[in-house]
C-alpha cells in the first residue's frame, strides 16, 4: 500500500514464490526468504531496499537475533533504516520469522 509518498509493506512470511511454506526450514533459510519477499514487495510497489525507513522483525526465538543480524546486514547494505525486533511466542503457520516495513516511494 502507498500513501503520502510512503510504501507500507504488510507482514512478509517465509513463503517461496511457488507458494511453498518454509515451516520446517532452518531459521536462516526462513530469514533469507522473508527478506527476499520484502524486496519483491518493495519493487512491486515502486520502491527498493535502499528506500527503507523502518523495518520491524518478529521472531519466535530471540536467540536467533545474531544470525538474523548477520543476514540482514548483508541484505541491507549501507542503508540504515530504523529497526526493531519483537520477540513473540508464536507466528502464523508455525513460522520462525515475519517482517514488515515502511519505505519511501521512488521518485519518478
Amino acid at each position: 500500500m502507498t500513501a503520502n509518498g510512503f510504501v507500507f509493506i504488510a507482514v512478509q512470511l517465509p513463503i517461496a514464490p511457488d507458494g511453498t511454506r518454509l515451516i520446517d526450514s532452518p531459521f536462516e533459510q526462513q530469514a533469507r526468504q522473508t527478506l527476499d519477499n520484502v524486496a519483491a514487495a518493495l519493487t512491486a510497489a515502486g520502491s527498493a531496499v535502499e528506500q527503507l525507513v523502518q523495518v520491524r522483525v518478529y521472531v519466535t526465538d530471540i536467540k536467533e537475533w545474531p544470525a538474523f543480524n548477520a543476514i540482514y546486514a548483508n541484505w541491507i547494505g549501507p542503508s540504515c533504516p530504523a529497526r526493531a525486533v519483537v520477540p513473540v511466542p508464536e507466528l502464523h503457520y508455525g513460522f520462525k520469522i515475519e517482517i514488515e516495513a515502511v519505505a519511501l516511494k521512488k521518485r519518478s
